[in-house]
């Protein structure tokens, strides 16, 4: 779960369900100054089939504990360009005639939502998701990390880390690994299930056995 921005109630509500560094340093250090060209959805992971070759090779071990985490560990959203932040710089990639302020505020455009396939006009109505929770990525590898390496994840446009999605969607995910929750669509299960491999493989974080166990199930169905 991944945004500043919460809203205490609306009509949807959504329940859970049964809820080393070397190159990797140089990479971390150019996530956040080379963003994506501009397009409608996050960067495209790798394949199913990549993607299966990518989960074998990922350390499998318990989680480690939540100890010393904290969000201001991972510092977001961070200016990208201009007077725009992570956050808007997301919407007006996601989003569909997105039209902005002198701020960067979003003050009109839709959002389609790929967890559960709802369409949003109001940017107040989205969030966007680390696909790979802070909180996850915390007890996978990133509580060894610097403040820098743990702010160029957290605001990362290069890779399938960050996606727009209907904001109760969002918060019913919390910190929720894909053996405890998955979107809502059932359609954008191989592609979530990719999304999470690419970005484990990319940072070389850890998973545990029933996150294995389940992005193997949806890999191999894809």
């Amino acid at each position: 779960m991944s945004d500043i921005h919460r809203r205490p109630t609306r009509r949807r509500v959504y329940a859970r369900r049964a809820s080393v560094f070397g190159g990797f340093v140089a990479l971390l250090g150019t996530l956040v100054l080379n963003g994506p060209t501009a397009q409608a959805s996050p960067p495209t992971p790798p394949s199913a089939a990549t993607a299966r070759t990518q989960l074998a090779s990922l350390t499998v071990k318990a989680e480690g504990p939540s100890d010393g985490y904290s969000r201001d560990k991972f510092p977001h959203w961070i200016t990208q360009s201009g007077s725009c932040n992570t956050r808007e710089e997301v919407l007006k990639r996601d989003g569909k005639n997105v039209q902005t302020d002198s701020s960067c505020a979003a003050t009109s455009g839709t959002w389609y939502s790929e967890y559960d396939g709802e369409t949003w006009s109001a940017a107040s109505d989205v969030d966007i998701d680390h696909v790979v929770p802070l909180s996850e990525a915390w007890k996978s590898g990133a509580s060894g990390w610097t403040t820098a390496q743990r702010q160029a994840f957290a605001n990362d446009l290069t890779h399938s880390q960050l996606i727009a999605v209907t904001d109760n969607v969002n918060q019913s995910k919390g910190d929720q690994d894909p053996a405890e929750w998955l979107p809502p669509r059932a359609a954008y299960h191989c592609m979530y299930a990719r999304m999470w491999v690419s970005v484990k493989y990319t940072y070389k974080l850890s998973l545990d056995s029933a996150e294995k166990s389940a992005l193997s199930g949806i890999l191999n169905g894809c």
